[in-house]
């Protein structure tokens, strides 16, 4: 179990990296495929997937990347107000065939899934954005590993003992300093080896940090979400790690907090 998800981990970050670097369609082209494989795990997740509104989400989720793509971010902007009015028009005109909770469910799981993760494909879009790419996976995976490391050697207060039994008050704070740590070195990288890089080290290291609370509460969501509709993973798409969503899960969080964060510091 441990090779099998060492191994498909291995080869999901490597097709990342890959297509991060590439940019363009080929990175545009993984995102939309996550989004999409996202929005329908989130309806499999509420018994929703061979119901209009998951194939209304499929479309919108496909729109708003469509819009990215095309550099209509204004127009792309506007697509949670178009999913909520898209939404509401199949309650009413199906009446009473959807619950009023299965429609605003289907609208969190668009927020969710196709918002969420289209901010990894805005940050690629900015200038400098394929070394501003490398902050998400940092505060995410790097925050994961520290927190996971720190938790096994001294973790001896559980945090959330309800929610995640397994999380330590030592796991989140080792997962905070290290995600700074590593992101403050990729700073000093950056500036040592990227010809015109000039970037503060101090910021870097605060956007590792803040990344590394937001990554554990993007997990913790869905570690919520997953008790709440009684299933142990989202799928079984990824080997060892389950589906899309689950390995995915603090990513969502993260990378329109990134986004925010490099327009915030002008990065």
């Amino acid at each position: 179990m441990f090779i099998t998800r060492l191994l498909s981990g291995i080869i999901l970050l490597a097709l990342v990296i890959s297509t991060g670097i590439l940019g363009g369609p080929v990175f545009w082209s993984l995102v939309t495929l996550i989004s999409l494989l996202g929005v329908y795990e989130f309806h499999h997740m509420l018994h929703l997937e061979k119901s209009v509104l998951f194939y209304a989400d499929l479309v919108m989720c496909l729109g708003l990347d469509t819009l990215l793509f095309f550099e209509k971010a204004e127009l792309a902007d506007l697509m949670p107000v178009v999913a909520l009015l898209v939404l509401m028009g199949l309650y009413v005109t199906r009446y009473p065939r959807f619950d009023a909770k299965e429609v605003f469910a289907s609208f969190v799981g668009f927020l969710y899934t196709a918002v969420l993760l289209s901010f990894l494909y805005r940050i690629r879009m900015e200038e400098n954005g394929m070394l501003l790419l490398w902050l998400v996976f940092i505060g995410t995976w790097g925050s994961d590993t520290c927190a996971y490391c720190v938790g096994c050697l001294i973790g001896k207060h559980k945090a959330f003992p309800v929610l995640s039994p397994k999380k330590s008050i030592e796991g989140c704070v080792g997962g905070i300093v290290g995600t700074a740590l590593f992101s403050g070195i990729y700073a000093v990288c950056l500036n040592r080896w990227v010809d015109s890089a000039s970037v503060s080290v101090l910021v870097f290291a605060l956007i590792g940090a803040v990344a590394s609370v937001i990554s554990q509460l993007g997990d913790l969501v869905a570690s919520a979400l997953k008790r709440n509709y009684g299933i142990k993973d989202y799928g079984k798409l990824i080997p060892g790690h389950g589906g899309i969503l689950d390995r995915f899960d603090s990513i969502l969080f993260t990378a329109p907090l990134v986004y925010l964060l490099v327009q915030v510091f002008a990065l």
